[in-house]
């Protein structure tokens, strides 16, 4: 676990939490993403992992991590599953429901997985677990719009 309190390294090193040190890859993205990232990924046998650590950044007025980065960061994870099963077709995110199980403590490594659900000609549907040292902190489902040209 990666520590609120102390920042210190989930594998018993001391200091703050290097997930590039763990095998993770930061995703560049100039954009959105680029304000309140890095998102990492890392390969996981059936596709990939994704993670962000919890900074100050994205504290609530109450000191733990605010909704809407968690939110941010279920539509990345989905949406780049999607983007990968799909095949690298344009698409963009019609719903997404988020349901919020635990709060997630500043300092805490964040990772998620997600997986299609079922796929149609024009959408494909996406669930994902949000965890922190092996809890669920959040899930989310979602459907997005697989987008053609012409």
């Amino acid at each position: 676990m990666v520590s609120a309190d102390h920042g210190s390294d989930p594998s018993g090193q001391d200091g703050p939490f290097d997930p590039a040190a763990h095998g993770w890859e930061a995703l560049s993205d100039d954009g959105y993403i680029g304000l309140v990232g890095p998102i990492w990924q890392k390969p996981d046998g059936n596709g990939m992992r994704f993670a962000f650590l919890a900074d100050s950044k994205h504290r609530n007025r109450l000191g733990i991590v605010h909704g809407g980065m968690i939110m941010t960061f279920a539509d990345r994870v989905l949406g780049m599953t999607a983007h990968s099963a799909i095949g690298g077709k344009p698409h963009a995110t019609i719903q997404l429901d988020v349901h919020f199980v635990a709060a997630i403590q500043i300092g805490q490594l964040v990772e998620a997985r997600a997986d299609v659900v079922r796929r149609t000609r024009d959408l494909i549907f996406m669930k994902g677990d949000l965890v922190v040292d092996g809890r669920i902190v959040a899930t989310a489902n979602g459907i997005w719009k697989i987008l053609t040209s012409g």
